[in-house]
């Protein structure tokens, strides 16, 4: 009985001691601004590599950033439909432009996301590894990524020059035009692949780092 109280105790002082040590953790992790520590490249990123990671993702984290006042846009737009609905005429132009706005707000984002490591992921065996052993995952896994990427823009390279060639249009009462929201989104996949080989970039330079 006095082995089982003390096993217990064990237990409970470990578990605790677990918990105060995530704590911790997460209490240094907000105190550090993510961009500080997320664009803190390895020494070996110099010359036009390391010009060209820093270009990169000084330009996603602002463009995530202003990416994130969008969604307050979408809120705004839902009320005001909401209230025309009670109080005026239903507007006609507040569901597409609600759909137009998160798709905005997604796609400029991902960059954003990629950037700061934000996104959905399984951490089931990645979160054990040592840095040098992730890097070398997302080394190769980054090449499916790339080739995702790619053939997304190539379908909306087609799709847009397909709009501006016949000036399509939705089809529905307001009629909006559908080139501006695929130029955006061209754009940004345009945004993410640049991300993507900058998030390369550091992962080789990582792993050189590690060699030494």
């Amino acid at each position: 009985s006095e082995n089982r109280c003390n096993t217990a105790s064990n237990k409970t002082r470990r578990r605790t001691h677990d918990e105060y040590s995530l704590f911790q953790t997460c209490q240094g992790a907000l105190a550090v601004n993510p961009r500080d520590a997320l664009m803190d490249s390895p020494k070996e990123l110099t010359g036009m590599v390391g010009r060209y990671v820093r270009f990169v993702e000084a330009m996603n984290y602002r463009v995530g950033r202003v990416a994130m006042y969008l969604l307050f846009v979408l809120i705004g737009i839902l009320l005001y439909s909401s209230a025309s609905k009670v109080f005026f005429e239903p507007a006609l132009w507040t569901l597409e432009m609600a759909q137009f706005t998160m798709v905005a707000y997604f796609f400029l984002g991902g960059p954003y996301s990629m950037q700061m490591r934000s996104d959905v992921r399984m951490d089931l065996f990645y979160g054990s590894w040592s840095p040098r052993k992730r890097a070398w995952v997302d080394s190769v896994t980054i090449f499916f990524l790339l080739f995702y990427l790619g053939a997304m823009l190539y379908g909306g390279i087609g799709s847009t020059s397909y709009s501006f060639q016949y000036n399509e249009t939705n089809p529905t009462a307001w009629r909006p035009y559908t080139w501006p929201i695929k130029v955006l989104m061209c754009v940004a996949l345009v945004l993410m692949i640049l991300q993507a080989t900058a998030e390369l970039c550091k992962d080789i330079a990582l792993i050189k780092s590690e060699e030494k």
